[in-house]
């Protein structure tokens, strides 16, 4: 009698401990943000793996100032469809386009997104259920872009999503809460581009995810999680940024021929002035590289996981296949980064 008593006390204090335990039960996803969607086979293989759901960038939609109209922009050319794809629409809209835009006019730029998007889904025979839009909107064009938002959700008759970043969540008070089903949350592009060459990842690190991290909690919207796959270089000269490359990585920055590395983690300087993948570098140019892998990856969702509220389920959305390194990120990776959540 007392072993099965022992046995009781023991599974006792086990049952707590359970259910605590955040199950793993998150989706997998990808964005794809190449106005070319052109999957090559190793990347049609990893959506295949992972659960075969896509955000595509259908188009952007900018402001013409020397026409006083937005128009849409960058808009995705859908070649061969892989079958089973799921897929979600996704737009980009410059928050420049709501600080000029009239606001009699917004139902229609909504009229016309709406429209666009069946044009190009209907082209490729894409059933979709749900939308996301992104813009980093401001106190001054809340009003107009939460209106936009609420005319879509109805034009489309679609569950509707909005990209949150992770100021607008801390200051959620003043910046508002999309009228939308659900949110992503940004955990990326946290920190300043600089020319610090000892300031943190601005890509990804936890310091600054830190100050906004904790009102995660008290957020009102359901949240999905998008996480970075991306590295850039950012190009210095004379103190200053001049510009950011996607396609500028480990491999130009080591070439002893061109470049000395420099005081910091990942700081290259120019030996000399010459052309690189199209860019004219000049000598004594620094090159500033910030880079995410599996081990950024598991800190963050370390992180954020501590403080999104419980829920049913939870897409983890990566940003981006289209220029993945799938020698950094593989199946396996990807995997279990989202079984965390």
């Amino acid at each position: 009698m007392l072993k099965y008593f022992r046995w009781f006390i023991i599974v006792a204090l086990l049952l707590p401990v359970a259910s605590c335990r955040k199950p793993g039960n998150a989706s997998t996803a990808f964005y794809y943000w190449k106005t070319n969607f052109n999957l090559n086979r190793q990347q049609a293989a990893l959506l295949k793996q992972t659960g075969n759901n896509a955000y595509i960038h259908f188009f952007d939609v900018s402001w013409n100032d020397q026409e006083k109209r937005s128009y849409p922009n960058a808009v995705v050319q859908l070649n061969e469809i892989p079958a089973g794809l799921n897929i979600i629409p996704v737009i980009y809209i410059t928050n420049k386009t709501f600080e000029n835009i009239a606001d009699t006019a917004v139902t229609t730029l909504a009229l016309h997104c709406n429209k666009l998007i069946n044009e190009l889904a209907t082209e490729k025979k894409i059933s979709y259920t749900t939308v996301q839009v992104d813009c980093d909107w401001s106190l001054s064009t809340r009003l107009k872009y939460f209106s936009f938002l609420t005319a879509v959700k109805k034009l489309s008759k679609k569950q509707l999503e909005a990209t949150i970043r992770l100021h607008q969540v801390k200051f959620k008070d003043r910046t508002g809460v999309p009228p939308v089903n659900r949110g992503v949350l940004m955990f990326y592009n946290m920190g300043k581009l600089n020319a610090g060459l000892h300031q943190p990842n601005s890509i990804y690190n936890e310091e600054d995810a830190g100050k906004y991290i904790d009102y995660l909690s008290v957020y009102p919207l359901k949240l999905d999680i998008a996480l970075p796959l991306f590295s850039w270089a950012i190009h210095i000269r004379d103190g200053r940024v001049i510009q950011v490359y996607g396609k500028i990585g480990r491999q130009q920055l080591t070439d002893r021929s061109h470049f000395k590395q420099i005081e910091g983690q990942a700081n290259y300087r120019a030996t000399a002035s010459f052309f690189m993948e199209g860019i004219y570098v000049k000598q004594n140019d620094i090159f500033k590289l910030e880079e995410t892998d599996g081990n950024t990856l598991n800190t963050a969702a370390k992180q954020v996981i501590q403080h999104l509220p419980k829920q049913q389920h939870t897409t983890i959305i990566y940003y981006e296949l289209a220029n993945i390194d799938l020698s950094k990120f593989n199946q396996e990776t990807i995997t279990q980064i989202s079984a965390r959540f």
